[in-house]
């Protein structure tokens, strides 16, 4: 049963003090609560099933006013305390350049290694020591579109749930099961459930289109400076790298992933084991009849 809170029309009201603390990993991993904002964020946490505890809402800054009212309401049947707020309130708490009105709170959404459940062939992408909000992001926003089972997060040196990475994944983080562990917990993870792992480094003789991708593999990729540390490299069982044409050395980490994930799918289509969803033309404005 949800409660509707008071108004809140001061920055400086202690709800929104408390929102605004959740902007730091400290604060967050002492409460357990992270934060959600945008409709494409909110909505794409509630369509795989979040429970946010509450949703504070700006109908002055609503771009579209029609799905917003909407989502407040699936909110609210989900038992979430709801805090209209007014313009100088929202503006407060909000983290985006152009904030829409809508912020849910809720409880962390990283599970255990050992609570991840993996179908046959699994397609797994693993990360390492990964630094940048922003890339972690990216990986997760990859590894939606790409079908992946999980992302394992390894000896993290970003924080799963700061709201630059819940922007940055697209709400995708809520789509893909995310575990989070050490690499010797992920390396014996991995070794008991069959995987292959596969490392990315740029020093390999093998490109990335020449190793065999299908079945359980994982996919480990490292932090931009400093790559894959020895401990995943000497456990890998293929070393591949993507080939450089130019005069740069290497790719963003989230885009070198983003090869590699979508080669991965390329073999899998082509083996059967996924299937290419079809195309359906675009008919929206814009578009051309010819």
């Amino acid at each position: 049963m949800s409660r509707q809170g008071p108004e809140l029309t001061s920055p400086s009201n202690p709800r929104i003090k408390q929102v605004v603390r959740l902007r730091t990993c400290a604060v967050r991993m002492e409460t357990g609560l992270m934060i959600v904002e945008g409709y494409r964020e909110c909505r794409r946490a509630l369509d795989n099933g979040y429970r946010p505890e509450s949703i504070f809402f700006c109908e002055e800054l609503y771009l579209r006013h029609e799905n917003e009212p909407a989502l407040v309401e699936d909110c609210a049947a989900r038992g979430a305390e709801l805090f209209p707020c007014s313009k100088a309130a929202f503006l407060k708490m909000a983290y985006r350049d152009r904030p829409d009105g809508l912020l849910m709170v809720g409880p962390h959404v990283s599970r255990r290694l050992e609570d991840l459940e993996v179908p046959p062939n699994a397609l797994v992408i693993v990360t390492e020591a990964i630094e940048k909000p922003g890339n972690l992001g990216t990986i997760l926003r990859s590894a939606d579109a790409a079908h992946a089972a999980a992302v394992i997060v390894c000896d993290r040196t970003t924080d799963i749930h700061n709201p630059n990475v819940v922007r940055a994944s697209t709400g995708t983080l809520f789509s893909v099961p995310v575990a989070e562990a050490s690499s010797e917990e992920a390396l014996a993870w991995l070794r008991a459930r069959g995987f292959r792992i596969l490392a990315a480094t740029p020093h390999a003789e093998k490109l990335h289109f020449e190793a065999d991708l299908t079945g359980s593999v994982a996919l480990a990729v490292g932090a931009e400076q400093y790559g894959l540390t020895s401990k995943w490299m000497d456990a890998a069982d293929m070393r591949v790298r993507i080939p450089m044409l130019g005069v740069a050395d290497s790719l963003n980490v989230s885009a070198a992933t983003t090869i590699l994930v979508y080669e991965a799918v390329r073999q899998r289509i082509a083996a059967g084991i996924e299937r290419a969803p079809g195309f359906e033309p675009w008919h929206g404005e814009g578009a051309h009849d010819h």
